[in-house]
């Protein structure tokens, strides 16, 4: 990925950004065949558009948060819904890499519904489990889903007091 060279206004001139549909066209003419007003970038192996500026690669929605702001985020930047092509402005957010990594999709593997909520075999319960400070914190073992499912809730709750960073 790109160091953070790109300016707003050296930006601004290369792309048109529409904050409310997080879709970015060109302004002008580009090589093969891209004309002044295609869709900016390509999806890559993990769903984020991907922008290539003055033989650059940047991340789309890093872009939008430096064509609306003016400034490079100074942190993980969230897309709220999870879904990493959805650059409309209202779905990004500041966050720690805590915080944004707490956003994640759920594990393919993941029987229970919930992350952080696993059956264990050996027990024959669901077991709860938060990640805090880089280590794995035990919630414990609970008879239902839901009783582990309420566990994992509420230590979300007092892990996550500090709140996403204010834009």
């Amino acid at each position: 990925m790109a160091t953070q060279i790109l300016t707003q206004e050296r930006l601004k001139q290369l792309l048109h950004y529409d904050p409310d549909t997080g879709v970015f066209t060109w302004r002008v003419n580009r090589t093969a065949g891209v004309k002044a007003g295609d869709v900016a970038g390509a999806i890559d192996s993990e769903g984020y558009r991907l922008l290539c500026l003055d033989k650059r690669y940047y991340k789309a929605h890093r872009a939008a948060w430096l064509y609306v702001t003016g400034a490079w985020p100074n942190h993980s930047l969230d897309h709220i819904d999870r879904n990493p092509s959805n650059n409309r402005f209202s779905n990004l957010r500041l966050a720690t890499t805590a915080q944004n990594g707490m956003n994640r999709r759920l594990d393919a593997r993941n029987i229970s519904g919930v992350t952080g909520v696993t059956w264990c075999k050996t027990s024959k319960k669901w077991r709860a489990d938060i990640g805090e400070n880089g280590k794995i914190v035990r919630l414990g073992r609970f008879d239902s889903l839901a009783a582990a499912t309420a566990a994992r809730k509420a230590a979300e709750e007092r892990h996550s007091a500090s709140a996403y960073i204010q834009r």
